[in-house]
């Protein structure tokens, strides 16, 4: 492996990486006194595993998290930091607290967090990051009640996520500084300013080749879409929504394109292109009953679209499967 790097690849930085949870590789990357002296490019790099290099267990977080089972996804982080240690203790902990965050357990998460407070101080930029996002997602987020947002909160959590963005800077991690920032639209949530942060956000975007980062841009096409919209950017809207659309058929999610199509139908309605928004709303109408997945969005837009022609019977029809399907939805 490190001759197919070093000779083939041309690599002058090789990294030797093993799963947090994988105790035997872990071993092997750090048993004492390996050392391997390896021509490149004229020079000679010197890898002594026991002393001049530490070995990285990168924590993988996405393999960890299940956002629709935050208690399971706790059990899990538990699980990890039993083979943990450095700084992963740290993220694995600003995760725990997340968890709660997710069960409305803001309190708890804070306690959490408070509790490795003066080991994040002293920790690396990856660990400050997770630590400030969480402790931001703990005062302001999608989860919290509006009378839950208060000016103290919004200027705790500014602050927060204003030194999550500096730490992610500094560990060149794309992807928690779109994190970060993308957090900023919930604390300023006024249509200017959710529209400025998601264009910060997506510049960065734009700018990485890190594909955890990369992973952002269709909830950040669909953010950025929606702030226009609401700032009367009707054809900039639009143009975002498509270039969403496109970007989920080569991803090949059937759920999340025919959300896509569905916002691309809301705005051609916006912009009086009635026909072309009825289209689209049956087909995802006759989409979703395939898929077993009725959407009362569809019928609430079908309702509207049908009464701007002015056609009753049928607006009165789909704002019937619109009581039906919410009446049916969990409180």
């Amino acid at each position: 492996m490190l001759g197919h790097a070093i000779e083939v690849l041309h690599c002058i930085r090789v990294q030797l990486t093993a799963d947090s949870l994988n105790q035997r590789s872990r071993r092997a990357i750090l048993r004492p006194g390996r050392s391997l002296t390896i021509l490149v490019r004229r020079m000679i790099l010197t890898i002594t595993t026991a002393s001049s290099m530490t070995a990285v267990a990168a924590l993988d977080l996405d393999r960890l998290w299940d956002f629709s089972r935050p208690a399971l996804s706790e059990q899990r982080f538990e699980q990890a930091l039993q083979s943990a240690n450095g700084d992963d203790v740290l993220i694995l902990q600003t995760q725990i607290a997340r968890t709660h965050g997710l069960r409305r357990d803001f309190e708890q998460a804070r306690l959490r967090l408070e509790a490795i407070r003066p080991a994040v101080e002293s920790a690396g930029p990856t660990a400050r990051a997770h630590y400030h996002l969480e402790l931001g997602r703990s005062l302001v987020s999608a989860t919290h009640r509006a009378p839950e947002l208060t000016p103290q909160a919004r200027e705790r959590a500014r602050a927060a996520y204003a030194k999550a963005m500096d730490a992610a800077r500094e560990a060149g991690d794309d992807n928690l500084l779109i994190d970060a920032i993308h957090m900023m639209a919930f604390v300023d949530d006024d249509g200017p300013s959710q529209l400025r942060w998601n264009q910060q956000a997506l510049a960065v975007l734009q700018g990485t080749t890190q594909p955890a980062a990369r992973r952002w841009e269709s909830s950040l096409r669909n953010n950025t879409g929606y702030a226009l919209h609401q700032a009367g950017r009707l054809d900039e809207a639009l143009a975002m929504f498509e270039a969403n659309v496109a970007l989920n058929e080569r991803a090949g999610n059937p759920q999340r394109l025919r959300v896509a199509h569905w916002m691309v139908a809301w705005t051609l309605r916006s912009l009086g292109r009635i026909e072309d928004a009825l289209a689209i709303q049956l087909r995802l109408e006759r989409e979703n009953d395939a898929a077993g997945q009725p959407d009362p969005y569809v019928y609430e837009e079908l309702e509207h679209l049908y009464k701007a022609r002015n056609d009753e019977p049928k607006a009165v029809h789909y704002a019937d499967l619109l009581r039906a399907a919410k009446s049916k939805q969990k409180p």
